[in-house]
């Protein structure tokens, strides 16, 4: 039987070793050392290792006789090794029988699948596709986004502080400060100590929040629209320009009686006349006025501390109540009690039946008494004065007499300036609003039950008196210089919905309310007195009751310009 020739891969150390030995180079050794074949035949070790032919008939069967011999022959004599052997030795590539047997390398990596091709459109070539982010246009790399990551990392330790202090001495830019900015800087404060000073002193007038660009026409909310010119100018002259007194009043029998330097008048308003009603002794004046609750009687405060009491259908005085020591720059009624605040700092209570008239004196105010009203009911009475401070007094007299006196229920210190405006809430008894002067320009408003501040508001000037609207949640105030505005409040969000500017020529100081609650009247030192319509009568009924309101408008609020003298 023919026997092929064993490959001298195959050949046992016995056979290999009758031939003389021929030394390999090491590349040729460690090619052959790592050769690895799938379906060789399987080595059994005995005493001694022979290698059988395998009888599998796999791909790379040695045994099979068809295949060609292999063309490097080992004879008895020297080993022929051609330059094309040692190539393939030295590249780790030994190509046998026509299959290339390679070393097998060491895995280094993870097996990465292959990414499927992306269909792209037939008309879009792909030298010419950009596979970057639309948004974001450098990401190309890794150590491109890395070198970003790094500029935006701040770390003022890892910078030198010597080049940081040279940029800024080179630039003239602070450190902390923004290099880019949307406007011009305002110009650098003048090193003028005497404008600074000059500044400070008229903030008060025109640093104020809500303060309009102009002090000229008027500004009304959409839903609130109220007139902006007076239904009826009265000529006052003679009317003093002093904040502290109080020197027109409006009874409920619709008279108005004002004070011109030592005469007081009375404008009727249902029918347009006007009577004087007194004089003040000479050399004094009339500091104050106020009508009794049934509009009676009337009260008039002098400067030099006497209070008058005056029948006003008469036109007769009926006493003098003596012993202040200061002018009487305010008055105010409650039944037969009236009660006078003097420039001392002194409140007294005065029963106008009796002869020794003074039933209490309340101390609680180290300045002169610019503000004072009593609660609809007598129970409270609140009183403010040139100290900043606003007091509450329990009206109930109790046991009174001549030497009795009374402690304050509640003090407040909030206003930074003298509180002229005060005001009862008619349909909330228990609210007080009160107004400071040109260092404080506020509304607060109080609750005299538990003491507590409601609500404040900031103005654009001082606050001369302040009106409860008695049939609408609103508050009005009159103000001085630099606005000389009557200014209308919602309650109780205490937004601006209407304001008048320039109402008066001069500063607002004093106001009142009509009796039907819709007209104000407003007195300056610009000697006139204006009649404004503010609010709408409500619930004026129909037929006769109607027509007799109408006619009582047209009396006291018909167009035009008179004289009280």
């Amino acid at each position: 039987m023919f026997q092929p020739k064993t490959p001298s891969r195959h050949r046992t150390r016995s056979d290999v070793g009758k031939t003389p030995k021929t030394p390999l180079t090491p590349s040729v050794l460690s090619g052959l050392g790592n050769i690895s074949l799938g379906g060789s035949p399987t080595k059994k070790r005995t005493g001694k290792t022979h290698a059988k032919a395998s009888s599998s008939s796999g791909p790379f069967d040695t045994t099979n006789p068809s295949r060609p011999a292999s063309p490097v022959k080992f004879t008895t004599g020297a080993i022929p090794i051609s330059e094309d052997l040692k190539g393939q030795a030295g590249g780790g590539l030994i190509r046998k029988g026509g299959v290339e047997l390679s070393r097998l390398d060491v895995v280094s990596r993870d097996y990465i699948p292959p990414k499927p091709e992306l269909k792209r459109s037939r008309s879009t070539p792909a030298a010419n596709r950009d596979t970057r982010d639309r948004f974001i246009t450098s990401r190309d790399t890794e150590n491109d986004v890395a070198a970003t990551l790094e500029q935006m990392h701040l770390n003022p330790k890892s910078a030198s502080p010597g080049h940081t202090a040279r940029l800024v001495a080179a630039t003239g830019v602070p450190l902390n400060r923004r290099i880019l900015g949307y406007h011009e800087p305002p110009p650098a404060a003048s090193s003028d100590t005497s404008l600074a000073q000059q500044r400070e002193f008229a903030k008060p007038l025109y640093a104020r929040p809500g303060t309009l660009p102009t002090s000229t026409g008027s500004s009304t909310n959409k839903s609130r629209r109220i007139p902006t010119q007076p239904e009826r100018v009265l000529d006052a002259p003679g009317m003093v320009d002093d904040f502290y007194l109080n020197l027109i009043s409006w009874s409920c029998q619709n008279t108005v009686a004002v004070a011109l330097e030592a005469s007081t008048y009375i404008w009727h308003a249902d029918t347009g006349s006007v009577n004087q009603i007194g004089e003040a002794p000479e050399g004094s004046y009339v500091s104050s006025v106020d009508f009794s609750n049934d509009g009676m009687f009337l009260g008039i405060g002098i400067g030099q501390g006497d209070v008058e009491l005056w029948d006003v259908e008469t036109g007769q005085k009926l006493r003098t109540m003596s012993g202040h020591q200061a002018q009487i720059a305010t008055l105010s009624w409650n039944q037969h009690i009236l009660t006078s605040g003097c420039g001392d700092g002194s409140i007294w209570h005065h029963d106008v039946r009796i002869p020794r008239h003074k039933v209490m004196e309340l101390l609680g105010h180290s300045g002169e008494i610019c503000g004072l009203k009593w609660r609809s009911d007598g129970e409270l009475l609140a009183s403010g004065g040139n100290d900043n401070v606003v007091n509450i007094w329990d009206g109930r007299l109790g046991d009174v007499g001549e030497g009795a006196r009374g402690s304050a229920k509640w003090t407040k210190r909030n206003h930074t300036a003298a509180v002229k405006g005060l005001a009862w809430c008619p349909w909330q008894a228990n609210l007080l609003a009160s107004g400071g002067g040109t260092n404080d320009a506020t509304i607060n408003v109080w609750n005299s039950t538990t003491g507590a501040r409601l609500h404040t508001q900031k103005t654009p000037s001082q606050i001369t008196s302040i009106l409860w609207a008695p049939h609408k949640k609103e508050i009005l105030t009159t103000h001085g210089y630099p606005t000389n505005s009557i200014m209308l409040h919602a309650y109780p969000s205490m937004d601006r919905v209407a304001e008048i500017r320039d109402a008066h020529d001069s500063r607002v100081l004093f106001s009142c309310l009509g009796p039907a609650g819709d007209v104000v009247c407003t007195g300056a030192s610009d000697e006139n007195l204006k009649f404004w319509r503010i609010w709408d009568v409500v619930g004026e009924g129909s037929g006769k009751k109607r027509k007799e309101n109408e006619e009582r408008r047209v009396n006291s609020t018909s167009s035009g310009q008179l004289s009280i003298r």
